[in-house]
């Protein structure tokens, strides 16, 4: 090969590599834009709940993917949005777009003195600190009956939108329809925004705080409050997956901030793999709808799903995105 070839050459090596790195990405996201069409309203259903979980996710895999803090408490940021729709559909307030905005101001208040006490340890220490914080929740969220519901909940009306008139659809078709497609662009929006901010410099010190933080601290980098802005957008991530989730259910409970809730998250996070920027969705979808499907056949679904796990750690240890995508441009 010619030195006046070569470039051409390399430029079309990177196209092609490029495109199909691209290709099961985009794939993933025709599946879930055409559910609706190839699928009963059921399962319908449980990609909404999928979506809204993979909404969560990719804010918890900054946090642990990128940044290195596992938090063992992260549903309760899924039950403050859940809580959120909850105390607002209760007073007639439906927009689907103000309770999305409030669940964020009220979930990102909510997080920063959380965050400033527990980015001050690392490791089990931190996981431990989630873990205190989102059982305080859930025992508030239990106790105080008069302003919860206690284990009744509080339950959440169905949401309008501002672009869509909705009064003359039931709640299943706005659920199957319109909403879906609602949440199906907030979760492609927040994809995109949170690849832009893993490629930036944010993501760059976050990746050096988790390699070696002495190291990244020597470098000038501010570890502290990296942390603290890794912590507060995977919380905002969190809020708003909570607002969604809770919605085809159409209660807010008290379990939703429960430690079980907390170990799905980090079950599809490992199920999808942390190591993939897109692993939290692929991980989402399997989980629930592999859960659906055990649940209907045995009640010792959670030991089966144990299994599948420590299967995945020796087998495919970087999760199941990771396997089907070999070329590795969306990974960590």
């Amino acid at each position: 090969m010619t030195t006046s070839t070569a470039p051409i050459a390399a430029r079309t090596a990177s196209a092609g590599t490029l495109k199909r790195a691209l290709a099961l990405p985009a794939l993933l996201f025709l599946v879930i834009f055409l559910f609706p069409f190839i699928a009963g309203p059921h399962y319908v259903i449980l990609m909404f709940s999928a979506m809204g979980y993979a909404i969560a996710l990719l804010g918890l895999n900054l946090l642990f993917g990128y940044t290195g803090l596992l938090s063992l408490g992260h549903a309760m940021f899924l039950a403050i949005g859940a809580y959120t729709a909850g105390y607002m559909t209760s007073t007639r307030i439906t927009n689907f777009e103000l309770i999305l905005l409030v669940a964020v101001a009220i979930g990102a208040t909510v997080a920063v003195p959380i965050g400033l006490l527990c980015i001050r340890y690392v490791k089990i220490y931190f996981a431990m600190l989630t873990l205190a914080f989102s059982m305080l929740l859930y025992s508030f969220l239990f106790k105080f009956y008069h302003l919860t519901g206690g284990d009744e909940g509080i339950r959440i009306k169905a949401p309008t939108l501002t672009a869509w008139d909705l009064s003359g659809l039931d709640t299943l078709s706005v659920l199957t329809g319109p909403l879906y497609y609602y949440v199906f662009a907030l979760l492609v929006l927040l994809t995109a925004l949170m690849r832009c901010l893993t490629g930036s410099s944010l993501g760059l010190q976050l990746r050096a705080i988790r390699e070696n933080q002495q190291k990244a601290e020597y470098l000038g980098v501010n570890v502290k409050r990296y942390r603290l802005v890794a912590f507060v957008i995977a919380a905002v991530y969190g809020v708003l997956g909570g607002v969604i989730i809770a919605i085809p259910v159409g209660l807010a409970d008290p379990t939703i901030a429960y430690w079980v809730q907390s170990g799905n998250l980090i079950f599809m996070l490992l199920l999808g793999g942390y190591t993939n920027f897109l692993g939290p969705l692929l991980g989402a979808v399997v989980f629930i709808f592999f859960q659906d499907q055990l649940m209907s056949f045995t009640e010792y679904w959670r030991l089966t799903f144990g299994v599948i796990l420590v299967m995945i750690v020796i087998f495919f240890p970087n999760g199941l995105m990771a396997a089907l995508d070999r070329r590795r441009w969306w990974s960590t």
